[in-house]
């Protein structure tokens, strides 16, 4: 992968983004992380890092996508890592001298929830990220809810108001019926979970977001991160039927520098990688740029079509988050 910084990563942020980024950022979904303590295939794929993704690391590489912004957030390590333990160590050693970040707690479907409970809170930590690779179930993109974040951790997290940051398998995602009815049931028993959909409800495909979110409208405990998600529709979906005070903006770092774009096709989508032919030289082909950066044009579109001010836009890049992690302002 080439996470280096190119020319016309540079001349897509003037062109679209320089006067829509606000001058403060608070990023809802990003990794931090030390390599050493992830699989050797992973190590692999992400060669082109520094071996420990810090702080100031993410800092520096957040600066290629909203630079000079104040930029704070919540981190999470990566959740299908073969040592999790270190992860959870890892970003609460970075976060808990400043104030302004926050942190979730991977978990696995079989660790014992108390132990979590009391895990997160000698970490200093504020909720947990669960991931389907950890399910049973096989094939695990099509993993039920339950069988990766079991109904005992909604219970903990209910009783600690803790927020937690959900990637929804299932080719529909929302649209899926069965994802629909564990989360109204769940959110509906446990009412001071705070759940996150990442990704914009995984709205890859904005179909699943346009079928499926008005089921989720009456429940006031749904919020939604941007991360990753390049398709302006699938966050219009979420203006439209949830408002703008739900929606959070995430870069997904690091995903967010890698040079791709997910794009829906037929009723699933398709990301196109920086080796695919769709970037084969040609009269009229552009040249791929990061996905946080196509993912913040996105956004910008999405605001666009709904007619939304500086202020409702400043909503989504930092006072929503602030409020539901209880974030002071600077």
């Amino acid at each position: 992968m080439n996470f280096q910084r190119q020319p016309e990563d540079q001349l897509f942020y003037e062109r679209y983004l320089h006067d829509f980024v606000p001058d403060r950022v608070f990023d809802a979904h990003a990794h931090m992380f030390d390599l050493r303590s992830c699989s050797a295939a992973r190590q692999e794929e992400m060669a082109g890092l520094p071996v420990v993704q810090g702080l100031n690391a993410v800092r520096d590489f957040m600066d290629w996508l909203h630079p000079g912004r104040e930029y704070a957030g919540t981190f999470f390590g990566e959740p299908d890592a073969e040592d999790l333990a270190s992860q959870n160590r890892f970003v609460s050693e970075q976060i808990r001298v400043h104030p302004r970040f926050r942190g979730h707690f991977c978990i696995r479907p079989t660790d014992d929830p108390e132990w979590v409970r009391d895990e997160v809170l000698r970490l200093g930590l504020h909720g947990l990220k669960c991931y389907h690779s950890h399910s049973a179930f096989r094939p695990t993109w099509e993993a039920p809810i339950t069988t990766y974040l079991p109904e005992p951790f909604w219970r903990i997290a209910h009783e600690q108001e803790w927020t937690i940051t959900l990637h929804m398998v299932k080719r529909q995602s929302v649209a899926d019926p069965e994802n629909q009815q564990e989360i109204r049931t769940l959110c509906r028993r446990y009412p001071g979970v705070r759940l996150i959909l990442a990704h914009s409800a995984r709205g890859f495909n904005p179909q699943h977001n346009i079928d499926g979110l008005a089921a989720l409208r009456d429940l006031d405990n749904i919020w939604f991160d941007s991360s990753a998600n390049c398709d302006a529709m699938a966050h219009i979906a979420i203006l439209r039927i949830f408002g703008h005070r739900r929606l959070m903006y995430g870069s997904d770092f690091w995903v967010s520098h890698l040079r791709a774009l997910p794009v829906a096709a037929g009723d699933s989508f398709v990301w196109l990688y920086e080796n695919s032919d769709a970037w084969a030289d040609g009269p009229n082909t552009p040249k791929p740029v990061l996905v946080g950066l196509e993912n913040l044009r996105s956004l910008r579109w999405a605001c666009w079509s709904q007619g939304l001010g500086d202020s409702q836009i400043e909503d989504i890049f930092f006072r929503n988050a602030e409020t539901l992690w209880e974030v002071a302002a600077p």
